[in-house]
């Protein structure tokens, strides 16, 4: 894939990008969040993508990562504006847990759906489906087997969009994130063939 294709949203404090890795040194107090729940706002943390519409893709990438501070993330991101985005990542806990999971936001407002996993896994990877303007986020520890995490819709998701990968730091501290085997495929999530429409 030709990360020539990838812009920066918000420069992070280091980085190295090559032609097969992306590296990022994540600066402290940055992330990405809109109201619900903290009733807070941050909006950020570095984004580093690329713009398609293209109808049907998946975008798949490994993640690597020294994490060892509360909240500490890095994973994929489809950032469109302040106030429309995803993004799927590990997000540090303690050195006994972290949380697995995947924010959505539409119209100013997040979710959070999140799976609890052991502090020790330190890469895994993502892969990102689009179908017009629903998407679906996967997970895999070994590049193979992927397992969903969420299905959503995007109000603003449809036409031109923007995706790609993130990393930051919620509270102070820094670690490095690692990208790799990041590759734009042919859509992997198949056409819904079950229950009809009312």
């Amino acid at each position: 894939m030709d990360l020539n294709n990838f812009k920066w949203t918000r420069s992070p404090r280091n980085f190295v990008v090559t032609n097969e890795t992306v590296e990022i040194i994540t600066k402290s107090q940055t992330d990405l969040w809109q109201n619900t729940y903290y009733h807070f706002q941050n909006d950020n943390a570095p984004v580093f993508q690329m713009e398609t519409n293209e109808q049907f893709f998946s975008f798949v990438v490994k993640t690597s990562f020294d994490t060892s501070h509360r909240f500490d993330q890095c994973g994929i991101v489809m950032y469109l504006d302040s106030n429309n985005w995803l993004k799927a990542s590990i997000e540090y806990e303690n050195e006994n847990y972290q949380h697995l999971g995947s924010v959505v936001t539409n119209l100013g407002y997040s979710d959070w759906a999140t799976t609890v996993i052991d502090a020790s896994i330190k890469s895994i990877w993502y892969r990102l489906s689009r179908r017009e303007d629903d998407y679906r986020i996967e997970c895999s520890y070994d590049g193979v087997n992927f397992e969903q995490m969420r299905v959503c819709h995007m109000h603003r998701g449809q036409d031109t969009v923007r995706f790609g990968i993130y990393a930051c730091s919620p509270e102070v501290s820094s670690f490095k994130a690692t990208f790799s085997n990041i590759d734009l495929i042919e859509c992997q999530w198949a056409a819904h063939n079950g229950q009809l429409p009312d």
